[in-house]
């Protein structure tokens, strides 16, 4: 086949979750398949972003875009007119006519055989009436992490600005969902809920890779026996959900059993909030952004994943399996990975019951190492990345024998 790939961002650095699934997934297919990446560029990706992108397509087409930081007070004049807008402001500020005029010239141009969408935002940039079928690759169900914003947000205001983006975001992705030809989601209880909630019925799930050979474990490394360690990109609301609730209501209790035990923070573009949280916060360390985050979780004890909101599937867990760690998670942190509690992790959904999860495996290494091993043979036995691309291309495929 050949696939005309859009996203709103090149891919380097390959630092979070969404990027690492799409790089892997390309990875894969471009053995079988020539694949063209048409994406928005607003200029932060890496200075090799661009020499680096024949590691996943064989052509690629930037469009050129400008976005406006989070960190800027422009932010706030560009929610203020939001407030007008019938879209989430999440979708709508990579709306491009450009990025639109492009998609329609190449696939009108007769070369590609189907076209994928990668994730929910760009897709208000695909025109309707193209001349191939288009795809929709849904990572989350992203009506999903907004409806759960509103319930853990704290404040009048906050919850009521919540409630509305997900009032926006669930009637977009419903039209969304109806309108592409078919929808790729990254689990099975995604498609499902794609199913239930949306009517949708062109809809299939992808498993979830891992790069085994990468994260590998580090058996050079010494483990910090009552370090934790959390991994994801800290811009990323879920994220920043998770380590405020880590801190504030699990960090105490997991100290006042074990006083030595610490924190490591590692992802990138920690917001101000986050920063002002691990000030008056003992034990945690804010890593922040590194080029390697493998280091960091070679010498941890156990890792956690304290999300709250979010969608989809998390990398994280797997990679942390596959390098040999211990893994405690709440039931939506392990959402979609078909993981059984106490076999392949541990889940808790409670302060009080996350504590007792972490308590237990830092006082019992040996219990920690049995959990640890067994997650490790179930990842690198049934999850790699020529799995999903195979089960990808096997969907579009179809979709384009339908055509």
């Amino acid at each position: 086949m050949n696939i005309l790939w859009v996203k709103t961002e090149l891919l380097h650095p390959v630092n979070r979750g969404g990027r690492i699934r799409t790089y892997h997934m390309l990875r894969a297919l471009k053995a079988d398949h020539r694949v063209t990446y048409l994406a928005l560029d607003d200029g932060s990706a890496a200075p090799d972003a661009l020499e680096r992108a024949d590691e996943y397509c064989h052509e690629i087409e930037r469009v050129s875009f400008t976005t406006t930081s989070k960190e800027s007070l422009w932010l706030y004049a560009d929610l203020l007119r939001n407030v007008f807008s019938p879209l989430p402001y999440a979708i709508a500020k990579y709306a491009s006519p450009a990025l639109r005029r492009r998609i329609w010239t190449r696939a009108a141009s007769g070369v590609h055989d189907v076209l994928v969408c990668d994730f929910l935002s760009p897709s208000q940039n695909v025109p309707r009436g193209l001349s191939i079928p288009a795809v929709l690759f849904q990572h989350n169900v992203e009506a999903a992490i907004w409806e759960r914003h509103t319930q853990v947000a704290r404040g009048w205001l906050r919850r009521r600005y919540f409630a509305e983006q997900w009032r926006r975001v669930r009637r977009f992705e419903h039209r969304e969902c109806h309108r592409f030809d078919h929808v790729i989601a990254v689990s099975g209880a995604d498609a499902d809920t794609f199913r239930q909630a949306y009517g949708v019925t062109r809809v299939s799930a992808v498993p979830t890779g891992v790069d085994t050979a990468y994260f590998a474990p580090l058996a050079s490394r010494p483990r910090a026996p009552h370090g934790l360690v959390f991994t994801g990109s800290m811009d990323w609301m879920p994220n920043q959900d998770a380590i405020e609730y880590f801190a504030s209501a699990i960090l105490p209790r997991v100290q006042r059993a074990v006083p030595e035990a610490t924190l490591a923070v590692v992802g990138r573009h920690p917001t101000a909030r986050v920063e002002r949280l691990v000030r008056v916060t003992p034990g945690i360390d804010l890593v922040g952004s590194v080029p390697d985050v493998r280091p960091h979780m070679a010498r941890a004890a156990v890792f956690v994943v304290p999300i709250r909101v979010g969608g989809g599937t998390r990398l994280k867990i797997f990679e942390a399996m596959e390098m040999g760690l211990p893994v405690v998670t709440t039931t939506i942190g392990a959402e979609g990975l078909p993981l059984r509690h106490g076999e392949h992790a541990l889940f808790a959904d409670t302060p009080d019951a996350f504590a007792d999860a972490v308590i237990g495996l830092l006082r019992s290494p040996e219990e920690a190492q049995a959990l640890a091993d067994r997650g490790t043979r179930y990842v690198r036995t049934h999850f790699s990345w020529t799995t999903a691309a195979q089960r990808f291309a096997e969907i579009c495929a179809d979709v384009v024998a339908r055509a």
